[in-house]
């Protein structure tokens, strides 16, 4: 079991390929989320009740509108000033060069939680991706399928105040510490498009949870070796501080996306296992083949 002091950073995708196709909620990009008894902000009202409003933000939303500005308060970008104390400095030591420069391209605030209009605009002016709110999961295909269009189906609200380092759900500090600033990479950004275009292409059933095991091992959890050194590009890894840490711990294997569409894996737990490229541009052209000539 991890403790506080060893932060879990889960993603909307990653739980939702777990939960398989059966009894999914339906193709609707609004489920708003439910707390767990166990989730760190359950029995605090005020956050709850704060929780509901930013959904209900994303729930009125209008695909194509301007994003409606969340109001964070003091507390909440306290938060976020917390992340990156934790963070900033596991980017330096264990970041891909790729991400480092993108993420000096988005020029985040670190004392405040920037809004998502004005982060999206400036991922749109460098890969044509942009971001849109969305109050909780949304189902996996219509995530992925988004990706095809050049669309982030994100989250707005922060993660509970009394554990700044941890979230058992996708928050917007991920979403943005993690896939905005990768979307500001040309070639990471063309990837999640190309995933979304194979996911278009591809039936319900085991070739889907195959192809979803290849962007968990790749967009979510991917590293590579930079001048000797092992980095990281996948967006769950960049976004925990305690991730970044342990992937020296886990087991390196072979880039081999056959290998990884058949792998099994638990988000519950620091990832035992990584597959590894022998460089960014390896793993880009790797990834970009198996992905086109997906059928």
């Amino acid at each position: 079991m991890r403790t506080q002091a060893e932060p879990l950073l889960v993603d909307h995708v990653d739980m939702r390929m777990v939960a398989g196709e059966e009894g999914e909620p339906a193709a609707d990009r609004n489920n708003i989320v439910q707390l767990d008894p166990d989730h760190p902000g359950f029995r605090d009202a005020a956050y709850r009740e704060r929780r509901n409003f930013i959904a209900r933000l994303a729930m009125n939303y209008e695909p194509g509108a301007t994003i409606p500005d969340a109001p964070y308060t003091a507390d909440e970008h306290k938060v976020w000033s917390l992340i990156w104390d934790a963070i900033e400095a596991a980017h330096g030591e264990h970041a891909c060069k790729q991400y480092l420069f993108a993420l000096s391209r988005l020029e985040l605030p670190r004392d405040r939680i920037p809004q998502m209009r004005e982060v999206s605009k400036r991922v749109e002016a460098i890969s044509g991706f942009r971001l849109e709110p969305v109050a909780g999961l949304v189902e996996p295909r219509v995530f992925l399928e988004s990706l095809a269009r050049g669309v982030f189906l994100s989250t707005q609200y922060i993660r509970h105040h009394s554990t700044p380092l941890y979230t058992p759900e996708p928050d917007v500090a991920h979403e943005i510490i993690g896939h905005a600033v990768t979307l500001a990479n040309e070639e990471l950004a063309e990837l999640n498009r190309l995933f979304g275009e194979a996911v278009k292409r591809t039936p319900r059933g085991e070739a889907m949870e195959r192809l979803s095991r290849v962007y968990w091992f790749t967009i979510e959890f991917g590293a590579v070796r930079e001048d000797g050194k092992l980095k990281a590009y996948g967006t769950g890894l960049l976004s925990s501080a305690g991730e970044l840490r342990a992937m020296h711990e886990a087991e390196l294997l072979p880039l081999d996306l056959e290998a990884a569409s058949s792998r099994e894996y638990d988000p519950t737990h620091y990832q035992p296992t990584l597959f590894c490229a022998d460089s960014f541009d390896a793993m880009y052209r790797t990834v970009k083949d198996y992905l086109t000539g997906w059928r």
